[in-house]
């Protein structure tokens, strides 16, 4: 059976988990006694995690007629013929009004019907409670025909299961590719296996002079003549800085050698000489004329703005490495620089920003998870309320995109909500959410 993305927001992602059925339909009667059977209405609302009389009433709401769903046996009728595209159309406004999150648009979310006789979706993921417009026709028909509690959905641990297996392939697809770069690195020469191999030329060159044949002594006659005079030579090794810089920038990228300070430059710039290499070296860095010592988060932040505007996110990484300072501090200060001033709509501008997060925490052994949580909470302590309140949207985009894990999350968590920082807000906000990965992970051991 094909399977479909819910939303149509998300027809076009490839990793996205929540799926449903491809909508079948049929034609049955004639005359006045036409009307369209949805074949497969029960898989596409246990999918929706909605009851199926609900999609069925829709329909006959929208299209002004008549709608039945018998419990028996299962089949969904609405009077007329009736396009599948046009039922399809109906059914993804079903799902925008009465299944999606109206923070996140994940459909992960239940009908609370509250004492007031008012509609609320509840996100399991998020934890935001969305209010359904009541001028809608079908809330009349959801207020008599209250959705069943609960007990247990099998559809979840579903989901559970198949994320978990996606996460585990993408873990051996990153395995393999770390073996293919180890194997790489095996094959590159060693300095020392070119001297060896030199050494190996020379006592070969020095058989072959005491070797009968002529032809080949002819054929390695400039060797030996080069080898005779390479005795007289006296071998020794430049040290000079010159050489040193030559040396550096033959085995260095163009990128790390200009971040290479020689130590006979240390020593003029004691003895009050300026160096040429200090004198180029940008202020960005944080340093002034060789003090070394680190500058302000400030001074960091705006260093790193200068360079989003020119540089890219491959980039970003070697330019954060030339900053002073500890990874902590970097990184902190390339969140104030990233969303300085953002307020709603913080969650938003961090999955735009995806790639310049991932570039300057990841490392050959993976992402820096506790640096990067470390960072959030930072940039949080200094964020307007309205920043602050997405932080669980955030979290659940950064875990979605495979750059943090539940571990990290939890523990993150367990440590600051009942550390020195423990009256801070934003571990309020972040609570439904790591609840919501604790109960899925519960579930799927329970399996």
């Amino acid at each position: 059976m094909a399977l479909l993305n819910i939303g149509a927001g998300n027809k076009d992602d490839a990793f996205y988990r929540y799926k449903m059925p491809k909508m079948i339909t049929k034609i049955e009667g004639r005359g006045n006694g036409i009307k369209t059977n949805i074949v497969n209405m029960v898989d596409i609302a246990k999918a929706l995690g909605r009851p199926a009389s609900y999609t069925t009433k829709y329909f006959g709401c929208e299209l002004g007629a008549q709608s039945k769903f018998d419990e028996k046996t299962g089949t969904s009728h609405v009077n007329g013929a009736h396009d599948t595209s046009k039922l399809a159309g109906l059914l993804e406004n079903f799902i925008k009004k009465f299944v999606q999150c109206y923070g996140c648009r994940n459909p992960e979310t239940e009908i609370i019907i509250t004492k007031s006789q008012m509609i609320n979706l509840k996100c399991a993921a998020c934890g935001f409670i969305s209010e359904v417009d009541m001028r809608d026709k079908l809330t009349t028909f959801i207020l008599k025909n209250p959705p069943e509690a609960k007990k247990g959905s099998k559809d979840k641990k579903a989901m559970r299961r198949a994320e978990k297996e996606r996460l585990k392939e993408g873990e051996v697809a990153d395995e393999e590719q770390k073996k293919l770069k180890k194997e790489v690195a095996k094959k590159k020469v060693p300095k020392d296996a070119v001297s060896k191999t030199l050494s190996k030329k020379k006592s070969q060159h020095s058989d072959e002079d005491h070797s009968p044949s002529g032809s080949q002594a002819d054929e390695h006659e400039a060797p030996a003549v080069a080898d005779d005079s390479d005795d007289d030579v006296q071998w020794q090794t430049d040290t000079s800085a010159v050489a040193a810089q030559q040396t550096i920038k033959e085995q260095l990228n163009a990128v790390t050698a200009s971040m290479v300070v020689l130590s006979a430059n240390e020593e003029k710039s004691k003895s009050g000489k300026s160096s040429p290499q200090r004198e180029g070296k940008p202020k960005a860095n944080g340093q002034e004329n060789g003090s070394g010592k680190a500058g302000g988060g400030q001074e960091r932040a705006n260093a790193i703005k200068e360079f989003l505007g020119k540089g890219s996110p491959s980039q970003l990484k070697s330019f954060l490495e030339s900053l002073s300072g500890t990874r902590e501090e970097i990184i902190a200060a390339l969140f104030e620089a990233l969303f300085e001033g953002v307020g709603k709509g913080f969650s938003k501008e961090v999955v735009k920003k995806k790639k310049y997060i991932v570039a300057a925490v990841e490392e050959e052994e993976g992402i820096l998870q506790p640096v990067l949580l470390r960072a959030i909470e930072t940039f949080c302590g200094k964020a307007s309320p309205e920043a602050v309140k997405e932080v669980g949207l955030v979290l659940k985009g950064l875990y979605d995109s495979d750059v943090l894990e539940e571990d990290s999350i939890v523990d993150w968590y367990n440590k600051g909500a009942a550390g020195g920082n423990k009256g801070s807000p934003i571990w309020k906000n972040v609570k439904p959410f790591v609840e919501w990965l604790q109960n899925a992970e519960s579930e799927s051991e329970e399996e």
